[in-house]
């Protein structure tokens, strides 16, 4: 499991919000990511997912995008624990 913490202002960047007009939300990406590389190798998902975090001005570690990766490559679930703070 992984855990992420954002600022309430940019929590648009993380989940896609139909009432924002942020357009690179890091939850669409990674269930594009997810439909489009199961099976794939992780190593090759990882800079995928780095660049969709950085699109989403987000900051995953490195671990943290390597299990991402894995439960792509796997199909399995992926837990994410979001901690929204303060600014």
């Amino acid at each position: 499991m992984g855990q992420i913490s954002v600022t309430p202002e940019h929590l648009d960047h993380l989940l896609a919000d139909p009432a924002s007009a942020y357009t690179h939300p890091y939850q669409r990406a990674y269930a594009e990511l997810a439909a489009a590389h199961r099976g794939r190798p992780a190593a090759e998902i990882v800079p995928l997912l780095r660049t969709a975090a950085d699109q989403a001005l987000l900051s995953f570690t490195a671990a943290d995008l390597a299990e991402q990766a894995e439960a792509i490559s796997s199909g399995a679930p992926y837990e994410l624990r979001v901690r929204v703070t303060g600014r």
